[in-house]
């Protein structure tokens, strides 16, 4: 084949992959989900296209081709949830080129999603996590905008978010008389979840003093009034629980393990659990109950005199 062949057919499955990225963003795809899907669709072109190869077109990609290209990423060391994703950002794409009627079939679906071990998520215990909160609402660390942080930990512990949910709240999606918040999940699945009365007294200070710019709709802004990406509320995060707990590796979503966890140690009906974060699947909220079950077992260690035996 011809160098301008060779660049045809590379373009050829460059422009599938842009097609189907300026579908998602037509689609108000969250921009967490653009920048992963982005970066592993990128990395899956430069694997098909090597120098001095003919990159295949997307219809000429087979299931085997797949399968060669799922081994290269174990060799490359990832670990298997990096590689479980990248895996979906190519189905997807897939299943967006048979809908589009570029390709006959989506080839993706023949390779076989590799196993993610089951962990049990590090949860904080409710004394550690409601001292993390109140040594933010303590204000000892001379931060630019202390009533945003209280009111983004008080949202994450108390509803559970996502921190790319809790950072595409917008004023909208508040409803201050019921204390409900609208919340936009995977899939730009929509759910309602409540705020208790702490969350509620955090965000009417902070809606006092907050400095938007004109037009913004965004609950949670950053230092020039736009909305605070999920990388920014990020940092704050690790920058409390560095500086209150000691531990930079707590991070949100170890706030949204400590809603559920602390929940169903309450009494919670884990269907309930289910509703309020938003699962697809009851099997991935259940896997709080082999947090409570660890936590049940220590328990026991500590205190029956036939364990100590």
């Amino acid at each position: 084949m011809s160098e301008s062949g060779r660049s045809e057919t590379a373009s050829k499955l460059a422009g599938a992959i842009d097609a189907y990225l300026s579908a998602l963003r037509l689609q108000n795809a969250s921009a967490h989900t653009l920048r992963n899907y982005a970066s592993d669709l990128t990395q899956f072109l430069e694997y098909f296209s090597p120098p001095g190869a003919r990159a295949p077109a997307p219809e000429e990609i087979t299931a085997l081709e797949l399968r060669e290209w799922l081994a290269g990423l174990y060799e490359l060391g990832l670990n298997v949830i990096s590689i479980r994703r990248k895996l979906a950002a190519v189905r997807s794409l897939f299943k967006f080129l048979v809908r589009e009627g570029r390709v006959r079939s989506n080839v993706a679906r023949l390779v076989r999603t590799p196993k993610a071990p089951q962990r049990v998520p590090v949860v904080p215990t409710a004394e550690q996590t409601n001292a993390l909160v109140d040594g933010v609402a303590a204000d000892r660390f001379e931060q630019p905008h202390p009533e945003r942080d209280l009111l983004l930990f008080e949202l994450l512990y108390g509803c559970g978010m996502r921190i790319s949910e809790l950072s595409g709240v917008n004023l909208e999606d508040l409803d201050t008389s019921g204390r409900w918040i609208r919340i936009r999940g995977k899939g730009r699945k929509e759910r309602q979840v409540p705020y208790a009365s702490k969350a509620a007294a955090a965000l009417e200070k902070y809606l006092a003093v907050r400095a938007a710019k004109p037009g913004e709709h965004a609950l949670l802004l950053n230092h020039v009034g736009e909305r605070l990406s999920d990388r920014g509320a990020r940092g704050i995060v690790k920058f409390y629980a560095r500086m209150i707990s000691g531990d930079a590796s707590l991070h949100p979503h170890s706030l949204r393990h400590a809603y559920a966890t602390h929940l169903l140690a309450d009494g919670a009906d884990l269907r309930a659990i289910q509703e309020l974060l938003g699962h697809a699947r009851l099997a991935t909220t259940q896997k709080y109950t082999q947090v409570s079950l660890t936590d049940l077992m220590a328990v026991y260690d500590r205190a029956h005199p036939k364990a100590r035996k």
